[in-house]
């Protein structure tokens, strides 16, 4: 493979523009439904394979419905899941997403499974499979499996959560140091380096890593680097915001790909900034997912 993403994955069920959430008792109507697949490992493998990269994802599936609908999707999408790890019961997340005021909320349930960020797991995929890419988020322990990448001549991109930066950012700052490239939108750059302005938070990064991607909705992409900044607004496509979950995952998804094709960083993020302008035009992280035959389709129920 030319890629393997690692992380979770959820069935996601989405809803489009509501007025306003509703309170206790209270109901609204959307005309906009559907189902998508999400998570950074489904998302950013599928807007790779789009551009013909060999992706993979590296996750854990079980046998409940959320896995059996991924599974279909990344056999369609043409994402690899050989690097993924199978269990008995369910596995997947479910994710609600209701769309309101220019933004999204969620609410999301994880299964609890053993074992389902298995660092050893995912280097002996890196072992079998010596992707030229891999991608990941920042956490605790995650620092020494970038190290051992490294060694096996993987290049690592790592991406950080809003959530998780108060409770890790230790952690994510010294996988920031290992990694070929950090990724993070705007919001979470100033969280995670106590900022004012991008421009400082930008350099403070600079000081823990080599290469920073930083995500900015329509205004496109910074790529900062020892030797110079860059706006990349470049690929950024105009199409009507229906969804914004997932566009940060469809940008890493593109960007890493164009890199496996040889393009060069502010080029690979031209390609980013076009994967995640064509996940907010859908509902859903890879746009709503077909149900159909579903129930009489043997090979989506199996690994």
């Amino acid at each position: 493979m030319d890629l393997i993403s690692f992380g979770t994955v959820f069935l996601e069920a989405v809803f489009g523009d509501v007025p306003a959430l509703p309170g206790p008792g209270e109901e609204v109507y959307t005309g906009q439904f559907g189902f998508s697949c999400g998570g950074g490992a489904v998302t950013v493998a599928t807007a790779a394979a789009q551009l013909g990269v060999h992706a993979g994802m590296g996750a854990v599936l079980g046998d409940d419905l959320g896995s059996r609908i991924i599974a279909r999707h990344c056999r369609r999408a043409g994402v690899d899941m050989s690097a993924c790890r199978w269990v008995s019961g369910p596995a997947a997340g479910v994710s609600v997403a209701v769309n309101f005021d220019g933004d999204r909320a969620f609410i999301s349930h994880l299964p609890r499974v053993e074992g389902r960020r298995d660092l050893g797991h995912w280097l002996e995929m890196l072992r079998i499979h010596r992707p030229t890419w891999c991608y990941l988020h920042a956490g605790p322990n995650v620092a020494p499996f970038i190290r051992e990448a490294a060694t096996l001549g993987v290049r690592v991109a790592v991406a950080v959560s809003l959530d998780s930066v108060a409770d890790h950012r230790g952690d994510i700052v010294d996988c920031v140091r290992e990694a070929g490239i950090f990724l993070a939108n705007e919001a979470e750059l100033l969280r995670l380096t106590g900022a004012d302005s991008l421009g400082a938070a930008l350099a403070q990064a600079l000081t823990w890593g080599q290469c920073v991607v930083t995500t900015r909705g329509a205004d496109g992409a910074v790529v900062a680097q020892p030797d110079g900044t860059t706006h990349v607004r470049d690929g950024v496509l105009p199409v009507e915001t229906r969804d914004r979950t997932g566009a940060g995952d469809a940008f890493a998804g593109g960007l890493l790909g164009a890199l496996c094709q040889g393009a060069g960083i502010a080029d690979a993020a031209v390609a980013g900034n076009r994967a995640g302008s064509r996940t907010v035009g859908v509902l859903g992280a890879v746009g709503e997912v077909p149900m159909d035959g579903l129930w009489t389709e043997p090979e989506a129920w199996v690994g």
